[in-house]
């Protein structure tokens, strides 16, 4: 059989890795190698195709190290009785790729997946032996992000976060009923025991020893989760609700929705319909708010009978729709709580009202400066030398932001 060249091996892998989601490092520690000693650098900030603070594009080499898996996930490509092209990258060619993609200025880090080959240990060995390679031969500080696997041994877990700036454990589903449907052969216990196995390790990470020292940093960029959307029936609020919890009781950094796609195979297992991207974005949106607006769960899922979000406008607009009494809102005298609840307002939008407020009395115009979105916003707000009338209480009001129906294709 002959062998298969590097970039053959690269050019599936790399479409491969697609699947997974890995977009952000928030929380690492700073590294570089201004010193002269090593390669690479970490700013913290964000990786594989995002944008750091400064405005600069960083971006990561994004892998399996194989497609091949002893696993049959019904939602997944790669499952064992999915046909698709196989490849697998030897643990030195990992590594070489790494170095040589970063010396070309292509990338700053790696993210790190893989399909189960012969075991979850021999998988996962071979995985901290790239991380260890990496930051111990070739001293390379950039970032590294691994997906682990839960059925690994601890003690390799525990090896790749001493390498790693991110560990990720997918619960795969939103549901313990939908993974053992249609994942038979991974269990939510063991997913939630590893993934606690995580976060007790970076917390013991954290403390002092008895002579004062801190024991050596483990996943400083913290870790997150991937759930598959759409592969079974569950709706938003189960969704949510399943991400709310994992964020408290995991301390996860980030929860990442992929929208599952039907994968054309005559071995397919799943007779369902995808969702469109749109509403992974909507669920993105509204994990934000959850976050970091301080909505509950309830308020934005019941804004339609069947417990999912409206995938034609934002759930702070949905919510707002249904709200219409509470509004408008003088943003001169509304509380910080209640300025976040207005669609246009963003966080930093909310902090420069409520700083600006305390010197002077706001206008219309004064928001347009403070970045808020104005066409969004002025039917639920009044100000210095603004009020919407009757804006806010219009029939039509919605249409203002839906889009516009589209004819489809009969054919």
């Amino acid at each position: 059989m002959a062998q298969m060249s590097l970039q053959n091996k690269l050019a599936i892998l790399s479409d491969a890795a697609k699947y997974d989601a890995s977009c952000a490092s928030s929380g690492s520690t700073k590294r570089d190698s201004k010193d002269g000693k090593g390669l690479g650098s970490n700013e913290g900030s964000g990786i594989c195709h995002a944008y750091a603070p400064d405005g600069r594009c960083i971006s990561l080499l994004k892998i399996l190290m194989t497609n091949f898996c002893i696993y049959d996930c019904s939602y997944c490509v790669n499952r064992v009785s999915s046909n698709v092209p196989r490849a697998r990258f030897s643990v030195d060619e990992v590594v070489k790729l790494t170095v040589d993609f970063y010396r070309r200025n292509y990338i700053e880090g790696l993210f790190l997946s893989s399909g189960i080959i012969r075991s979850p240990d021999a998988t996962m060995q071979d995985m901290v032996q790239i991380a260890r390679k990496l930051r111990v031969e070739e001293n390379f500080r950039g970032y590294i992000h691994l997906k682990t696997i839960p059925d690994a041994a601890p003690e390799l877990i525990a090896e790749a976060g001493l390498h790693s700036d991110r560990l990720s454990i997918n619960v795969e589903l939103p549901t313990d009923t939908a993974v053992t449907q249609y994942a038979p052969e991974k269990s939510p216990e063991q997913i939630r025991r590893a993934m606690a196995d995580v976060r007790l390790r970076k917390e013991v990470a954290k403390d002092k020893t008895h002579t004062g020292r801190r024991p050596p940093k483990f996943a400083p960029a913290g870790q997150s989760t991937q759930m598959i959307i759409g592969a079974d029936g569950s709706n938003d609020a189960t969704v949510l609700g399943q991400s709310t919890r994992l964020y408290s009781g995991y301390k996860l950094k980030r929860v990442y929705y992929s929208a599952f796609s039907p994968i054309p195979d005559a071995t397919a297992k799943l007779p369902l319909i995808s969702p469109p991207l749109q509403r992974e974005h909507r669920l993105y949106q509204a994990d934000w708010l959850l976050r970091f607006y301080g909505f509950d769960l309830d308020e934005i899922t019941s804004v339609t009978p069947d417990g999912n979000l409206d995938l034609h406008i934002d759930p702070k607009l949905a919510w707002a729709l249904e709200n219409r009494g509470l509004f408008p809102m003088d943003v001169n005298t509304a509380s910080k709580e209640m300025l976040l609840r207005i669609p246009g307002f963003g966080v930093k939008t909310v902090q420069r009202i409520i700083t600006t407020r305390r010197h002077r009395h706001l206008r219309y115009e004064d928001l347009t400066r403070m970045g808020a979105s104005l066409k969004k916003a002025q039917a639920f707000i009044t100000a210095g030398g603004w009020t919407p009338r009757a804006l806010t209480d219009s029939a039509n009001l919605r249409a203002r932001f839906a889009p516009p129906p589209e004819q489809l294709s009969l054919l």
